[in-house]
C-alpha cells in the first residue's frame, strides 16, 4: 500500500456506513470487508458528503433481501436490492448492484456519452459566438 493510501480515509467508516434493519453493531466489521470494493466507486467524494445504509430484510429465511441506499453529492438517491438465502451472497450482488448504478450515473454525465454537455466543450465555443459584422 502506498502512503497515499494511508492517508485517504476509510471511506466506510462508521459515519458513512449505517446498519439497518436486520443488522447489528456486531456485523459492521464483516459488511465493511463485504463492501470494500466499494470504497474506489465511492473515494470520488468527500467521506463526509457519502451515506450509505444497509438493510436485510427477513434474515435467515429463504427470502432475505439486502438493501444498500446511498446519497451522494450531485446524485439522485441510489438504492440497490438482491434477494439471495445465502447472507454474503445477497450482500455481494447488492454491492455489484450499486457499483453498477454508481458508474451509469458517472457515465451519463461525462461528456463524451452526453449530448448536451458534449456540445459545451471548448471545441464548440465559436458555434456559440455571434458573428463580429464590421459596419463603417
Amino acid at each position: 500500500m502506498s502512503t497515499t493510501d494511508d492517508k485517504r480515509p476509510d471511506v466506510l467508516d462508521e459515519h458513512t456506513l449505517h446498519m439497518g434493519a436486520g443488522f447489528k453493531e456486531k456485523d459492521r466489521a464483516h459488511v465493511r470487508e463485504v463492501l470494500s470494493a466499494l470504497a474506489p466507486h465511492l473515494g470520488r467524494w468527500d467521506p463526509s458528503d457519502v451515506d450509505v445504509e444497509i438493510s436485510v430484510k427477513d434474515r435467515g429465511g429463504k427470502e432475505q433481501r439486502v438493501t444498500l441506499r446511498t446519497t451522494l453529492p450531485g446524485l439522485p438517491p441510489l438504492v440497490a436490492a438482491a434477494t439471495d438465502p445465502h447472507l454474503v451472497q445477497a450482500l455481494g450482488a447488492a454491492k455489484h448492484e450499486l457499483i453498477r448504478q454508481i458508474e451509469d450515473q458517472k457515465s451519463a454525465r461525462e461528456p463524451k456519452n452526453n449530448r448536451q454537455l458534449r456540445n459545451k466543450t471548448i471545441r464548440h465555443l465559436g458555434a456559440l459566438r455571434t458573428p463580429h459584422t464590421d459596419t463603417p
